[in-house]
């Protein structure tokens, strides 16, 4: 088991170390959760968007709407998209 230490930043901001990126397999723009355990540690698990996008991408129609595709998925995968497009969209605005 790899235990490495960081130190929160003031606004509560911390890097997840390279050595863990890599083993775990984390990227750039990834949704990421945060579970909170009964003994006060906390669970990060990189969440993964669509389950079948590959294989259902033969399936779409040349009018396949943003708005259908939504419709298509479970509501926690909705929330899971939404969460993902807002985090891409407020990346864009900073640069």
């Amino acid at each position: 088991m790899l235990k490495i230490y960081r130190v929160l930043g003031k606004r509560g901001r911390i890097t997840i170390p390279y050595e863990i990126r890599q083993r775990i397999g984390f990227r750039y723009n990834d949704v990421l959760s945060f579970t909170e355990l009964d003994d006060s540690s906390v669970v990060v698990r990189k969440e993964k968007i669509c389950y079948n996008c590959k294989e259902s991408e033969e399936d779409f129609e040349d009018n396949f709407t943003l708005e259908d595709f939504l419709d298509s998925l479970s509501e926690e995968e909705q929330r899971n998209a939404l969460l993902h497009l807002s985090l891409l969209w407020s990346e864009k605005q900073k640069h």
